[in-house]
């Protein structure tokens, strides 16, 4: 009997049996590549530090536009949430474009504005100094990163990592505590408890080794030649990151600052 399995017939998908190639044929064969080669061009540094100033820009005039109009707490928190469907669909959906990350900075850039005019309300001048802040320690992590005096290895990326996760981990935990009727939660937010000094410098520190893995994702993937969509990638990276450093700057410096 027949099989009708094409490997063994010798028809399917290459339809009739033809005659054999010839020895320059099988050559050629031999030498063709195993894959395709990319359709699109690789990644360069230029690519994510265009599409980080689009993103930062992006977040900059929705945090300007909400600073302006200073809209009510509840559409912080909304925006926020927004932020985190951007988040999940670019992290867990593994797609990374100009629309979701635009959007992801504008809904971003809302609540922090909104946040940045609260604080500002209370502590005349702290936004600007946390600003400061921030850039130094993009411009110190940067030379750190520059001079390799903290090297990124997979030891040290799984220790930033689960540093991260801990941190959000007690800030929720905290958070519930509130809910339930404790005014200052686990005391990591409360400016008389030296246990929230500490707590905001750690996550500021947390934050700056989350932009050397940043850096290091940089680095590596315009060495992989990794294709051009993975700039947004690490753009988006570098934007979470200064973001977090901004939040903890900012409520740190606030425990100095006298209310007006």
């Amino acid at each position: 009997m027949e099989s009708r399995n094409p490997a063994f017939s010798g028809r399917g998908a290459f339809g009739r049996q033809g005659p054999a190639p010839s020895p320059q044929q099988l050559q050629d064969m031999y030498n063709a590549p195993a894959y395709a080669p990319p359709t699109g061009r690789p990644m360069t540094v230029d690519d994510v530090v265009v599409r980080g100033f689009l993103m930062l820009g992006t977040l900059v005039i929705a945090g300007a536009v909400a600073w302006a109009l200073n809209p009510p707490p509840i559409v912080a928190i909304g925006s926020l949430l927004v932020g985190i469907v951007f988040w999940a669909i670019m992290t867990f959906g593994n797609k990374a474009n100009a629309p979701l990350a635009l959007g992801f900075a504008a809904a971003y850039g809302v609540s922090v504005g909104i946040v940045s005019h609260a604080y500002n309300d209370l502590y005349n001048g702290v936004v600007f100094q946390a600003i400061i802040g921030t850039a130094l320690a993009f411009g110190a992590m940067l030379a750190v990163h520059a001079f390799k005096i903290i090297r990124v290895t997979p030891k040290f990326t799984r220790y930033v990592i689960a540093a991260g996760f801990a941190l959000v981990g007690l800030m929720l935990v905290n958070l519930l505590f509130q809910v339930f009727g404790a005014d200052e939660g686990i005391g990591i937010r409360d400016p008389g408890n030296p246990i929230a000094y500490v707590f905001s410098i750690v996550a500021i520190l947390v934050g700056c080794f989350f932009l050397l893995l940043d850096f290091d994702a940089v680095e590596k993937g315009v060495a992989a030649r990794a294709p051009e969509k993975f700039a947004w990638y690490c753009a988006f990276g570098l934007t979470l990151s200064l973001v977090w450093i901004y939040l903890e700057m900012l409520r740190f410096l606030s425990y100095f600052s006298g209310r007006d």
